[in-house]
């Protein structure tokens, strides 16, 4: 019996089939290494831990941190006391947790979730986090005997949410966060990894600390010391009821090691502590420096601009 040969039509249309069911084959291969790669490349972390030893402590990513840092620092220029950062602080990790997002709901906008429909302003000042935490803490002030109240009424009566229970939750980590950003605790809060992709340079080192904390953060016609940046630590009249030195200190120190990553910081010492962006561990150390190199650390911080 004669066995005819296959249909050259038959052979031709197995190939499609062998040709997609590889091209599928790739593309898990290919989705699998870019999983295996950016794993291994993680973002960024920063973490915040009790100043009075019990253990307590808050994990955060760096944007996070950064964010936390403004809202901070816009409060103790205006001269608000430890208790309305904690509170600025716990509503935006309810709100946003602590990311400016360009999303909410119906037209919330921002690290508060502030509406330009309510008169908060418009989309791109809300989206600016040191305008969003000065119209928040401005709402604050006007609340009588805010911080008396529990965190979580006070933040109800500036925020108006629907869940005004919501804001508890998060009161433990937002005081350890005021903390360590007031300047309360020292070297209490670190962050892992090197600077960002992005070039740092003392330039944008000194924009970022004017535009969170005021023009008289930086003396004027201050010389450029190569990639560092030194900043004088003294008791200003917008600072934080009594808070001195030490307080001021801890505060721009711990500002700088939030914006490690977002601004490309190498280095930051104060007070005979150094911070070294990709140190094992991520710890603040003692700085190499002398007992004179010591002395005079507590007079400025000494941020360096990564390379």
């Amino acid at each position: 019996m004669r066995v005819s040969e296959p249909s050259p039509f038959v052979r031709r249309s197995r190939l499609p089939r062998t040709g997609a069911a590889l091209a599928v084959l790739l593309a898990v291969v290919a989705y699998v290494v870019v999983q295996y790669v950016s794993g291994s490349r993680s973002a960024p972390r920063c973490a915040v831990v009790s100043g009075n030893g019990d253990g307590a402590r808050y994990e955060m990513a760096a944007e996070q941190a950064a964010n936390a840092a403004t809202v901070a620092a816009v409060g103790t220029r205006r001269g608000m006391p430890e208790r309305a950062v904690a509170i600025a602080l716990a509503t935006a990790l309810q709100e946003s947790g602590l990311r400016n997002i360009r999303h909410g709901d119906r037209d919330s906008l921002g690290l508060f979730q502030q509406r330009p429909s309510q008169g908060w302003g418009t989309a791109r000042q809300i989206m600016d986090p040191v305008y969003a935490s000065v119209r928040f803490y401005d709402h604050l002030g006007k609340v009588p005997g805010y911080s008396r109240l529990p965190l979580t009424v006070a933040a109800q009566r500036v925020q108006r949410s629907g869940f005004p229970q919501a804001y508890a939750k998060h009161e433990p980590d937002a005081v350890l966060l005021a903390a360590a950003l007031t300047g309360r605790t020292s070297a209490t809060l670190t962050c892992e990894g090197g600077p960002g992709a992005a070039a740092g340079g003392p330039r944008r080192v000194r924009r970022a600390l004017v535009r969170d904390f005021g023009r008289e953060v930086l003396p004027e016609h201050a010389p450029a010391r190569g990639r560092t940046v030194r900043v004088p630590v003294t008791r200003t009249a917008a600072g934080p009821p009594g808070g001195g030195t030490p307080h001021r200190g801890w505060e721009l120190a711990h500002w700088a090691v939030a914006n490690a990553s977002a601004l490309g910081i190498a280095r930051v010492s104060y007070a005979g502590l150094e911070w070294r962006a990709g140190d094992a561990g991520d710890a603040w150390r003692t700085a190499d420096s002398g007992a004179a190199g010591a002395r005079a650390g507590v007079r400025d911080v000494r941020i360096v601009a990564g390379q």
